[in-house]
């Protein structure tokens, strides 16, 4: 009995706290008020879900079979099938085309240009890739990347390194528009060298801007700035790796029979249905080419008056037909930039596969905050960039979840494997070297396969690569109306939760 009433006890004080609260939402667990500066200022934002970024699409994770979908005509035995999955992420819905990165190399010369000239003249692409010794290609070193007849064809000329830096730009240009568009900034096209937005640099309070109006702070009851907690701002741009490039290329969404069927009708060598690189469904568009590329010896669009591919080099990035993830010319038109490290896979990496068949990627060099005696980030450097350096492999010891700071040769090229990369000596593989994708207007049809690879020294260019960017998708993988799994009421029906 005394039980009884010291429980009624407490639920009288528990109603009496939540009436106190009136319409405020309350923790489930301890039924304090949120966003209310007399409950202590907890915050709980009203998330509506990650916005899409600009030109990106949600690209719904899965699992599938990742390598060779067509015979290895090379016999390099590199890209040996296996089953792994990819998280949900964004990817760019076409090429970075040349005036996007025009717009890139404007900024950092009206930006840091006066103080720091090399910093855009090293953003510059290669445009003497488009020469030879017995071609006369020389018109397009001048005119590909400027003249404006190229404006919307995909930029190429840019190595590995230049595509990071253009990523980590483009994060940092779409969150400051971001909150200018919410109100919180001003635009202010007159930022110089240091003093310009970076996002990092916002997050730990190393920048400032010229505000408009900050967000309410429930604790204090004033204002604060915008922070990573409250989801406004987007994760990075990034290149997407090899196994998130593979697999969006191939879609195989387009060949499920309904969103109730957990499997796939047909395999895929391209990233269209069917054995040939036409369009083989009965209709005006029958017989037609499907991607840029180079059809026979010679033969690069075709003859005059019946040209197959129209373009006898780079395509506009919005032409041919996108995928059925809505992707164009993942097959063709130029090869892309991966962020995945090149290793040829072995038997060694099979074996390590099966536990690490998740969001698989080789290349990661962890990397931590520089920090004062007090703990907080170090003065970010001359560029407005916070400052960085390598985890070192002792500092990871004693971790039980990974040992190296850089994990380029894990388990293929380090001590405890049995392979060994001799660059220059027996291989052409070094720790530059950088999976390309995808096959170019240069390329015949089966380096259009999405499983075939191929790789380049990420400090090199070529007049046949590009890249597109991605993004990682934070929340619920089917997008913010999914339900984020199988949740059912009380009878049994299922509901659905926005998340």
């Amino acid at each position: 009995m005394k039980k009884l009433l010291k429980l009624s006890s407490i639920s009288l004080v528990l109603m009496v706290l939540l009436s106190s609260c009136g319409s405020k939402e309350q923790s489930s667990t301890t039924g304090w008020a949120y966003n209310d500066q007399k409950w202590g200022g907890f915050e709980k934002v009203d998330y509506e879900g990650q916005a899409t970024g600009p030109n990106l699409i949600l690209v719904e994770g899965g699992t599938f079979s990742m390598g060779i979908t067509d015979q290895d005509v090379t016999f390099d035995w590199n890209a040996i099938p296996r089953r792994v999955t990819v998280s949900s992420f964004y990817m760019d819905e076409t090429e970075v085309a040349n005036i996007d990165y025009r717009e890139y190399v404007h900024w950092l010369k009206r930006v840091v240009g006066e103080s720091y000239p090399e910093v855009w003249r090293n953003a510059l692409p290669d445009t003497l890739v488009w020469r030879e010794e017995l071609a006369f290609n020389e018109p397009l070193v001048e005119t590909y990347y400027r003249h404006p007849s190229f404006d919307f064809y995909p930029v190429v000329g840019v190595n590995w390194l230049q595509a990071n830096d253009y990523c980590l730009w483009r994060t940092d240009r779409v969150n400051e528009f971001i909150l200018i568009e919410r109100g919180v900034f001003n635009p202010n096209p007159e930022q110089t060298d240091a003093e310009n937005f970076n996002t990092e640099a916002y997050l730990v309070g190393q920048y400032q801007g010229d505000v408009r109006k900050n967000l309410k702070d429930y604790q204090t009851g004033g204002e604060r700035q915008v922070r990573f907690e409250d989801g406004i701002l987007l994760p990075s741009y990034r290149l997407p790796t090899e196994a998130e490039w593979e697999y969006a290329a191939l879609a195989l969404i387009g060949n499920m029979p309904s969103e109730q069927d957990e499997r796939i009708t047909d395999r895929r060598i391209y990233p269209w249905s069917g054995n040939t690189v036409r369009y083989q469904k009965r209709n005006k568009y029958q017989g037609e080419i499907l991607a840029n590329f180079k059809r026979d010896g010679g033969d690069y669009m075709g003859m005059a008056g019946n040209l197959n591919d129209h373009a006898n080099i780079t395509a506009p990035v919005r032409s041919f037909m996108p995928n059925d993830f809505g992707l164009y010319h993942m097959a063709g038109n130029v090869s892309e930039w991966t962020a995945d490290l090149y290793r040829p896979m072995t038997s060694l990496d099979l074996r390590d596969a099966e536990s690490q068949d998740l969001n698989p990627y080789r290349g990661n060099k962890f990397r931590t905050l520089e920090l004062d005696p007090d703990g907080n980030p170090v003065e970010k450097d001359s560029l407005g960039r916070l400052r960085y350096r390598y985890v070192e492999d002792d500092e990871a010891a004693n971790r039980e979840n990974y040992k190296r700071g850089q994990g380029y040769d894990y388990l293929d090229g380090d001590k405890e494997s049995e392979v060994v990369y001799d660059y220059g000596v027996h291989t052409l593989i070094s720790d530059k070297a950088r999976v390309i994708k995808g096959g170019s207007w240069a390329d015949r049809a089966f380096w259009l396969s999405p499983g075939a690879r191929r790789f380049k020294e990420e400090d090199k260019a070529d007049r046949t690569i590009g890249f597109r960017c991605a993004m990682t998708r934070t929340g619920s993988p089917g997008g913010n109306n999914d339900a984020g799994g199988n949740n059912f009421n009380a009878k049994g029906k299922k509901v659905k939760r926005r998340y």
